[in-house]
C-alpha cells in the first residue's frame, strides 16, 4: 500500500512538472498595433496656368501614393501593385480594375474616422470601372463638396474612405484639407491664390498590415 502510494505520488508530481513546463513554454501571440499617419500636401496635378479661354490646366498627371509605405511612388511604376492610391485633382484611383493591375478597391463610409474600429462584414468593395470610380468624384457625391460661389472645395464631413490596398489589406482614410498649408481658403481668398494653392492633399489614414479589417 504504502509503495502504491510512493507510486502515485510520484506520477502527480511528474505531472505538475510537466503542467508547469508546458505553461512557461507558452509562446504569447504578438499584438499587431496600428498607428495613423498624417500625410501632408500632397501634390495632385496643380494648377499651371489659365489657358487662352479662361480655364485653368495642368499637367494632366496623377501622383501615385503607398499607403504600406508611406510614400510617393515613381509615375514609372503605374504599372504595377507597388502603389495603392493614385490623386489627381479631385479624382483618386485605386489600384485595380481599369485602373491599375493589382487587388485594389474602395468605398466610402459615413462616419467618424476614429470610431470606425472593425470594416463592416456586409461592406462591398467597389473596383475602378472607368470612367466611373471606387471612390466617387463629383459635389456632394464622394468625399467633397465644390461651391460655385466661392470655388473652393471642402471635406464633407464624416467621410472616410476605406481602402483595399494594391497587396490586399485594409485601410482608412479621412481627408481634411484640399489646400496647401492644411486649411481651406477663406472665402476672401483671390482667384490667384485659390487656383495655386489647391490640389494640395493633406489626410489622416491607418494601415492594418496584418491583413485584418481591424484598426
Amino acid at each position: 500500500m504504502k509503495k502504491q502510494f510512493l507510486k502515485s505520488t510520484v506520477v502527480l508530481i511528474a505531472a505538475i512538472q510537466i503542467l508547469a513546463c508546458s505553461k512557461s513554454e507558452t509562446i504569447p501571440t504578438p499584438v499587431v498595433t496600428v498607428s495613423t499617419k498624417l500625410v501632408k500636401d500632397l501634390i495632385a496635378d496643380t494648377v499651371l496656368g489659365i489657358a487662352s479661354n479662361g480655364m485653368p490646366y495642368s499637367a494632366g498627371k496623377y501622383t501615385f501614393y503607398s499607403l504600406e509605405n508611406n510614400t510617393i511612388v515613381p509615375s514609372t511604376d503605374s504599372a504595377s501593385a507597388k502603389w495603392d492610391l493614385a490623386f489627381m485633382s479631385t479624382r483618386i484611383l485605386t489600384n485595380g480594375g481599369t485602373s491599375g493591375p493589382a487587388l485594389g478597391g474602395a468605398f466610402i463610409y459615413t462616419g467618424l474616422f476614429d470610431d470606425l474600429k472593425t470594416i463592416p462584414a456586409d461592406s462591398i468593395f467597389k473596383t475602378d470601372n472607368a470612367p466611373t470610380y471606387a471612390i466617387t468624384s463629383g459635389s456632394g457625391k464622394g468625399w467633397y463638396t465644390y461651391d460655385q460661389l466661392t470655388s473652393l472645395i471642402t471635406p464633407l464631413a464624416g467621410r472616410v474612405l476605406v481602402i483595399r490596398t494594391a497587396s490586399g489589406k485594409y485601410a482608412k482614410l479621412e481627408i481634411t484639407s484640399y489646400y496647401k498649408g492644411g486649411v481651406t481658403l477663406p472665402v476672401s481668398a483671390s482667384d490667384a491664390e485659390k487656383l495655386t494653392k489647391q490640389r494640395y492633399y493633406n489626410f489622416r489614414y491607418t494601415y492594418q498590415s496584418n491583413g485584418t479589417k481591424v484598426f
